[in-house]
């Protein structure tokens, strides 16, 4: 996709909100994640992290089910419920000593936040969305914070958005949203006719296309505030 970083004076609504995704668009994840499969590996004693990586990758449990662990553990003839919970216990730790922000994001966010009311719509559980946040010393800058199981769905459907939406007192076509899936963000956001902006930077989505087009597309972090007209 060629990048395309624009003045925001041709939108002819006032954008006077935007809504991140969380992972991979705030927070390196992935590296956290291959970190979390690596600690769990030096606990069993045998298998790789990169094995067990694409267990999460399959899409049989959810991206962060912990029963992609369980099946790992079978498929190594080594499971024992005490064994389980362990790793268990060792992947959610590793995962979040390892969750890294982004170079750049803290100053995007803090000149963001002078002039738009921010949120967070993720498809994590509001457990984990929370964790995060405060180990990356980022939830101070968001108004709305929005998980998954608040609303019962995952996007792309548009529950979490619109719930973000809600609460931040906005119309949809006066708010950006801020993603690194061209499908779960970019296409749930202009459904609801949101101004949208792909996180080119972090997207890591083995196990989507990349078919799709943005309004605007964010090579790196920077770029957010070229597109709101907010660089200078």
């Amino acid at each position: 996709m060629e990048s395309r970083v624009k003045a925001l004076s041709a939108k002819k609504t006032e954008i006077k909100a935007v809504i991140f995704d969380l992972d991979n668009t705030l927070l390196d994840f992935v590296e956290a994640k291959i970190k979390a499969c690596k600690a769990v590996i030096e606990r069993i004693g045998k298998g790789n992290s990169e094995e067990l990586l694409n267990y999460f990758l399959r899409g049989k449990h959810g991206f962060e089910s912990h029963e992609n662990i369980a099946d790992y553990l079978i498929n190594l003839d080594v499971y024992s419920d005490e064994l389980y919970r362990e790793c268990c216990e060792i992947y959610e730790k590793a995962k979040l000593e390892n969750v890294r922000v982004y170079d750049g994001i803290k100053d995007v966010l803090e000149t963001l936040k002078r002039k738009y009311r921010l949120a967070v719509v993720t498809d994590a559980e509001n457990g984990h969305a929370l964790s995060r946040l405060e180990k990356a010393g980022l939830k101070s800058f968001f108004d709305v914070i929005v998980s998954a199981d608040m609303t019962g769905k995952r996007k792309p459907e548009p529950d979490s958005i619109l719930l973000a939406l809600e609460r931040l007192g906005v119309e949809p076509e006066e708010a950006a949203i801020v993603g690194d899936s061209l499908r779960r963000d970019i296409e749930a956001g202009k459904r609801l006719g949101m101004l949208t902006i792909y996180a080119a930077y972090g997207d890591r989505n083995f196990f989507e296309s990349r078919k799709g087009d943005a309004d605007f597309v964010a090579e790196k972090p920077e770029d957010i505030l070229r597109i709101l007209a907010l660089d200078c």
